[in-house]
């Protein structure tokens, strides 16, 4: 969901504040021709031989390539620990269950109290994009506490501006809610985030960059929107602070995608969806 889109949130007050912000192959084996005779010559016998050692040769090459290749899929133990170094020059972190319990702290509900690693700075962004991009976000007298919150001290106050700015009574209108963020009577605001991956591409015993892929839903459900539920894909990009035993947000910037085709699904209707909203809760993210 970009903040600049109509069934989003806005401009990005986020990006404003960053200063720069072995597959298996084939092998074909050449057998040698028959000379004259028939098949059943004592001539053969060798050619039969030779034949018998190629098919177990090529029976133990293809158990052994079996082998590696269910164990490449599985995920197997992760020699690189919870930091994930191991996978980074792939090009994506480990997404396996590490066996680290979540965070069980929450200070507004939102969670709080991650660790001082990278898997903590990736639990923690992914948890923080949730709230950046929520409904909550639009109320002023939510948004006040997610941003003193989640954000370093020093820039909780202008980044609150900028929100307030961003998220003025004119954009407010223009989605359907009044000053204060609510819908009319009997519409339902929807604005869910779900993170699909994260991945630290900085970080430190103080600090991290995290950027977090993630889809959601967006828009206004009832009969009488003129802003419908839509959904959309966009990554965030945090960086984090290590500060009070928890990371804190120092700056955000979103950019829109990668997305995937659209399957060919009936849209459900505006109460399924404003049911669905009321009836599902939301998720702690850590692994």
């Amino acid at each position: 969901m970009s903040f600049g889109d109509e069934h989003g949130h806005g401009s990005d007050p986020g990006r404003t504040t960053d200063g720069g912000f072995a597959g298996m192959g084939q092998t074909r084996t050449r057998l040698p021709d028959g000379g004259g005779g028939d098949g059943y010559g004592g001539g053969r016998r060798p050619q039969r031989s030779s034949r018998s050692l190629v098919a177990v040769v090529g029976v133990v090459v293809l158990l052994i390539a079996a082998i590696a290749f269910a164990n490449r899929g599985s995920g197997g133990d992760d020699a690189s620990g919870s930091g994930g170094g191991g996978d980074r020059a792939a090009g994506s972190e480990p997404t396996s269950a590490s066996g680290v319990k979540p965070v069980t702290g929450k200070n507004g509900g939102i969670p709080s109290g991650f660790a001082k690693d990278e898997q903590g700075a990736e639990s923690a962004a992914a948890n923080y994009a949730v709230s950046l991009v929520s409904a909550d976000i639009l109320r002023p007298a939510a948004r006040e506490q997610i941003m003193r919150q989640l954000f370093v001290p020093d820039r909780a106050a202008d980044l609150e501006a900028k929100f307030d700015a961003a998220y003025d009574k004119a954009f407010l209108d223009k989605i359907g809610l009044d000053e204060n963020g609510n819908a009319a009577e009997g519409l339902t605001y929807v604005s869910r985030t779900a993170p699909v991956g994260t991945k630290v591409t900085q970080f430190t015993d103080s600090s991290a960059t995290v950027e977090v892929w993630c889809t959601g839903v967006f828009g206004t459900a009832g009969v009488s929107s003129t802003n419908p539920v839509t959904n959309d894909w966009f990554t965030m990009t945090l960086k984090l602070q290590w500060m009070d035993n928890d990371w804190k947000v120092e700056s955000f910037a979103q950019k829109d995608g990668p997305a995937p085709v659209n399957a060919d699904r009936t849209a459900s209707n505006a109460d399924e969806i404003a049911k669905a909203v009321e009836e599902y809760g939301g998720f702690t993210y850590a692994r």
